[in-house]
């Protein structure tokens, strides 16, 4: 028994006109957001880093101390010691400074996106064109948390050809 498909629903007139302004909306959105998680990301990554490196410069100087005041306090400077090498190796472990600059460019991208789209839906229409820019600027982003600072300077736009 063949069944026959129902005829395809057709699409008002200004439908295709809607399509990049939609995604263009929806590209904002995730725009905002991953500029307000990149945004706290970097406090976190700052947070970490003055966990783990003010103890470790504290505790190496008590135990710099401790062990030129007298010979029986040798074995606990030591001690303390080992205890600002860790926290001095978990910092270094963990790149929380690094980390912190990458998700600082991150966030800068994002809110260029976010800037750029916000532009488009100003428009009265969002052509493919406008999408196409703002899909560019969303790829930057994604790659800002790997690379390194852009150089200074206005962004460079496509040009075609």
């Amino acid at each position: 028994m063949a069944t026959t498909s129902p005829d395809p629903v057709p699409l008002p007139r200004n439908e295709p006109l809607r399509r990049p302004r939609a995604e263009v909306e929806r590209l904002c959105d995730e725009a905002t957001r991953q500029k307000d998680l990149a945004h706290r990301r970097a406090e976190f990554w700052v947070k970490a880093d003055i966990a783990l490196g003010f103890p470790a410069a504290l505790l190496a100087g008590v135990s710099g101390a401790a062990g030129l005041a007298s010979t029986d306090a040798r074995v606990p400077a030591a001690l303390v010691a080992l205890a600002a090498a860790g926290c001095a190796a978990g910092a270094g472990f963990l790149r929380s400074d690094s980390r912190r600059l990458a998700n600082k460019r991150a966030r800068q991208a994002w809110a260029l996106v976010e800037a750029r789209a916000r532009m488009k839906l100003a428009q009265d229409r969002v052509l493919p064109d406008d999408l196409a820019e703002i899909l560019e600027s969303r790829q930057a982003a994604l790659a800002a948390y790997e690379g390194e600072d852009p150089p200074p300077g206005p962004t460079p736009t496509a040009t075609p050809g």
